[in-house]
Parts: C-alpha cells; structure tokens; sequence
C-alpha cells in the first residue's frame, strides 16, 4: 500500500508515533489509509450540509474495511462574491484547491481519496487534484437546492438577481423583491438550476467520477446520505481494483463530457474547466472543437435559467444516466470508458429510461438539433469566445449594432440601470479577464441587471470576463485573447458596429484591418490592478479563456 511509506519499517517509528497521537489503534494502521476531502463550510449554502455528507463517507469507508481521515479544502460562494472585489477571487481558487489537495494528500501518503465537494470551483479543482494523484478517488457531492416558490411559481438565484433589474426599471416593488429574497433560496445545496456547480457535479458522472445521482440527487434528502456511504464503500473497492482516476477521465472521457454538456444545456464555465481537467491529463484541449461536438448534439434539456425546469426535476426524470442513454441511442458517446462503478459507461446507463419527456427531451424531439454552447471566432475573439446558446432568444442568434465600451463591470451595470443602455446596443466589458481582472469575474449582476430592465431580446453583452451559469441571454465570455495582452478587444471603440450571428459561430468587429492595425500599434498595456499577494502570483502565470484559465511558469 502506498501508505506503507509512512507506517511500515522502523523507519517509520516516528510516524507511527504521531499516527498514535492521532488516537489510531493498529487495526485502523493496517487498514488502507482513505483521505476524505471534505469542502465544508458554514458560509456556502451548498458546503454547509458537507459536514454531514463527510460523515456517512466516513462510515462507508470503515464499513468496507478502511481507515477514513478527512482534510479540508476551501470554497467560495459565487453569489456571495458576485459585484465586488470578491469575485476576482472565486476562479482562482479552483487552482488553490488542486494545490493544496495533492500537497495533502502526497505528504500523507493517502492509499485512496473520496472528494466531497459542492460549488463552482470546487469540483473541477478536485478532478484536476484527482488527476495529478492518482490514487484510487471517487467523488460525492453535497447535492442541489430545493428551486424556491414565489407566487405559485418556481424560482431560483437567477431570479433573484434580476429582481434587481426589474426593481431599477420600476417592474417590481421593494415588498416584491423582499418576498423573494426570502423564499428563492430555500434549502441547502448548490443553487438549483443548471448554474456551474450543478454542471460540474452533473459532469463528475459523465466523466465516471461520481456515481448515479451524484449530480442531481437533492441535498436535503436521504438518498444523499446513502449515496455518500455507498461512495466510502465503492473507494475501497477501487482501491481492491487499483482503478484510478486517469483510467477513468481519459480523451473519449472528456470527449463524453462535452457532449453530455451540449445536451444538458450546462453553464458556460463548463468551457473553461473541461479544458482544465483535459490539461491536467494530458490532453490539448482546442475550444473550438467543441462546434463540431455541437454540431452532432441535440440539446435535450432546458433547465433554468434557460428553462422553467430546475435540477430536483432532471433527477426525477432519471437524471443525468437518462441524459446518457438518449444520446446512446444515436451513438454519440464513447460507452468503453471505465467509471468508478467498475463498470463501463455503457453498462452504467443500459435500462436507464426517459421517465419525464417534458424535462430531457427524447433524442428524436429535441430543443434544437445543436447544442447548449457554441464557441464564436472571428476579428473579436481570433482564439474563441464562448456562448450559452440555449439560453438565447432567437431574435438575438443573430445581431448587429454599437458598441459601449466599459473597462470595467461596476461602470457597465452604472450606465444598465441608469437607463443609458439602449435596445439594439452591444455591452464590451473589458480587462476583466483571467490577468486583466485579475481572477476572471462573473457578470451575472450586467446580464441580470439586462434582463431585468426588459433589455433581454434587444442587448448583447460581450467580455473577456466570464459569466455565472445564472446568466442568460446574448452573453459572451471568455473572449480571447484578453484586453490585458492586447487582445483585439482592447482596441474596440464607443460606437462600433459589432455583429453576432450565433448559427454560423461568429463575433465580428466591423472594423477594417489597416485600421486595427493603426489602433494596435498605439495600444499600450496596462497597470495591473493588483501588485501584491495571490492574485499578482495567478495574473503572472495565468492563461486565457480559450485555455481554461490554466497556470504555466512564465517562459523566461
């Protein structure tokens, strides 16, 4: 066992010594050694049921006959972090957590590892973590909210935030905004519709990470908790089996993944933790292969904020294995790939039936014949930007009109609800990319406050920033490359005219090349905004978008 590096042989006496500080008998040292990484937290609403999750882990782990430890890792509510300097630190994390977890899990010499994550960053960290390792690892997260109910109807966070919009164009009153604040959010969980947590946790099943229900099980019920103690039992039977996380999230397990992402209709940050995990493998990823991925998936499901279906209603339906098994009946997905079940995918998802035709379309009938996400190229975004497609009204899959420059989102979301926005105008919120930001904030408050103002169908919003899985609507992010290195986006003009057209994946700027050149020559970098501490460290050694925001030792 590879924890026998820290427990056998006298020269581990001194460790032993500090495995009895621990209170372990020798039993428990004979045993496999199972790190449990535990994201809770008692400020997310989606890690504070963790601690609970951790404790059936715990329980099915010693069951099957190991000696379960449990380390922490951190997390970051998007939510709370959203329209303030917090958000510059909500992406950086996702690197902070794979970091600490393999420096945890190698200096302790962990036989296995079970991830018990919930939110945005936490669980691409930890597949990237898982990869790095690789250990025997599986993954059980702390499950989706309950979507909340306001009037009769369902709500969620996306709501929430663009009551705000709705507020500052006078469509809503105070009473109803406090009405909703207080019932949109009922329960602990990842926030309930098809937002970046529940994309990702949705994903760790796809990948072959997490078991059925994994991503959709909802977190207030029991079944999680069975689920989490039929995950401490299985780890240990990988363990037996020496399956290991880069068996299981190989290229056709990526490739699974993205297809599965197209159907669902997932979040857009989907696209930049992909690229992430794939690197971590091994892999290069290009975004714009995902177009021909799309071009061959239907998109089955419209969950919010695309539709009016939430996560407890795709887990009734059969979850995401029914996802799989539509696809499957086309051929479209790679059923070799081995999971954490010990199984194939293909076995994993035989019988595995459609019970809801209203929330995951049957493969024959399907939203569109494309998928949730579309990587648009052109003069604007040479190295790709990304859209959530499903998400757009059809009279802005094509669009052409002014463009109204911002340096930053506080000034954007000024000039949206201060009523200066017009229909017809395109939003450029720029440097605020992985180094321009620093970090790479979400722009949920601009394409909220967008919505809300009754701007949805008329107003496109464009960024080398990123976007919440809440958004909706003509939003595109991750253009790249970003304003900081002198991307094509830091040369745009108040006043230019800039074309969409979604169908045929393009983001033009309609501006001649001599005078782009012109422009670029008398383009000079910027001042970073920040000089000192982690966030100068990650916008030195961060890439662009169209990379996944991943980090490389700058070349000397």
């Amino acid at each position: 066992m590879k924890s026998d590096a820290v427990k056998k042989g006298m020269q581990q006496a001194p460790h032993r010594s500090l495995f009895n500080a621990l209170g372990l008998t020798e039993e428990e040292m004979e045993r496999p050694l199972v790190g449990i990484v535990s994201s809770y937290n008692e400020i997310v609403p989606g890690h504070m049921n963790l601690d609970k999750i951790v404790e059936a882990v715990k329980l099915g782990v010693a069951m099957a006959g190991g000696t379960p430890r449990v380390f922490p890792a951190i997390a970051v509510c998007d939510g709370i972090a959203m329209g303030h300097i917090g958000m510059k630190y909500s992406l950086v994390t996702r690197d902070l957590i794979a970091d600490s977890t393999e420096a945890m899990a190698l200096a302790h010499q962990f036989d296995a590892l079970v991830m018990v994550p919930n939110c945005d960053k936490n669980v691409p960290g930890l597949l990237m973590a898982a990869a790095r390792i690789n250990v025997p690892t599986i993954f059980v997260s702390g499950g989706p909210m309950l979507a909340g109910h306001v009037k009769g109807k369902k709500r969620s966070l996306s709501s929430m935030f663009e009551a705000v919009g709705a507020y500052a164009a006078g469509t809503m009153t105070q009473e109803d905004v406090r009405e909703m604040e207080e019932k949109v959010c009922p329960t602990c969980g990842s926030c309930s519709g098809m937002y970046t947590a529940n994309s990702m946790n949705c994903l760790t099943e796809v990948l072959g990470m997490g078991l059925k229900g994994n991503g959709t099980i909802p977190a207030v019920y029991s079944e999680r908790l069975k689920l989490a103690k039929h995950a401490g039992m299985q780890v240990m039977e990988l363990l037996r089996k020496n399956i290991r996380p880069r068996d299981i999230m190989t290229k056709e397990a990526i490739l699974n993944a993205l297809t599965v992402d197209m159907a669902l209709g997932c979040s857009t940050n989907s696209m930049l933790h992909i690229p992430a995990i794939a690197h971590e493998i091994g892999m290069d990823f290009d975004i714009t292969f995902a177009n021909e991925i799309s071009a061959r998936t239907p998109n089955l499901c419209h969950l919010a904020p695309a539709g009016p279906t939430y996560i407890e209603e795709l887990n009734e339906a059969g979850g995401v294995y029914a996802v799989m098994n539509e696809l499957n009946k086309k051929g479209l997905l790679h059923t070799e790939c081995m999971t954490v079940t010990g199984k194939t995918l293909g076995e994993n998802i035989e019988g595995c039936v459609n019970k809801n035709p209203q929330v995951i379309r049957p493969i024959e009938n399907p939203y569109s014949e494309n998928g949730g996400l579309a990587v648009l190229t052109g003069n604007l975004a040479p190295d790709g930007s990304v859209v959530k497609r499903s998400a757009v009204v059809p009279e802005m899959m094509v669009h052409e009109g002014p463009a109204r420059v911002f340096e930053c989102e506080e000034d954007a979301i000024a000039a949206i609800t201060g009523g200066k926005i017009v229909p017809g105008d395109v939003v450029v919120i720029r440097y605020e990319g992985p180094k321009g930001g620093p970090g790479m904030r979400e722009m949920l408050n601009p394409t909220s406050a967008i919505a809300g103002m009754g701007l949805g169908s008329s107003v496109a919003l464009i960024t080398d920033g990123r976007f919440s899985g809440a958004s909706r609507g003509a939003s595109i992010g991750h253009v790249s490359p970003e304003a900081a290195v002198g991307g094509p986006i830091a040369l745009v003009e108040e006043g230019d005219i800039i074309r969409i057209n979604i169908p045929e994946t393009k983001l033009e700027l309609l501006v001649s090349d001599e005078e782009l050149a012109r422009r670029k020559e008398n383009w000079q970098p910027r001042e970073p905004k920040v000089k000192t501490g982690y966030l100068a460290r990650y916008a030195s050694m961060v890439t662009s978008g169209n990379r996944g925001a991943i980090l490389e030792i700058p070349k000397k």
